[in-house]
């Protein structure tokens, strides 16, 4: 068995008002989810609990990001979030709260057979 990336989904998520970099990471994340249904676990015939998933989080100020509140969204799942500077942060006019974005790549990963890790791996360089 090998350990191979099976999945990266994107998202971007904005924090209107209040400059919270955390709800900005979590709607990222959702939005990079939500709007997908993967069977990846089922088809390997391992529980879902056994996916390998790692959130890169690029957003303003990333080490005020709740890692923990970011790893909450998803419903299983090997968990690890990483924060990066990045994302966007609009001041209002009068300089008083600010917008941010946030973006979110999504990286799910799972022990597959060996036979299925070497055709999987063929034509592609990141794993």
């Amino acid at each position: 068995m090998a350990l191979k990336r099976l999945v990266l989904q994107m998202g971007q998520g904005t924090d209107i008002r209040g400059a919270d970099s955390t709800k900005a990471a979590e709607r990222a994340v959702r939005d990079a989810l939500w709007r997908n249904f993967l069977r990846i676990a089922d088809v390997l015939g391992q529980p879902r609990e056994n996916m390998d998933i790692q959130v890169l989080i690029g957003a303003p100020r990333p080490e005020t990001i709740d890692k923990a509140a970011v790893a909450a969204v998803f419903p299983y799942g090997k968990i690890e979030v990483i924060c990066h500077e990045g994302g966007l942060e609009i001041a209002t006019p009068e300089g008083t709260d600010s917008t941010l974005l946030a973006h979110a790549a999504v990286v799910v990963r799972m022990e597959v057979p060996d036979m299925i890790a070497s055709d999987a791996g063929a034509g592609s360089a990141a794993q």
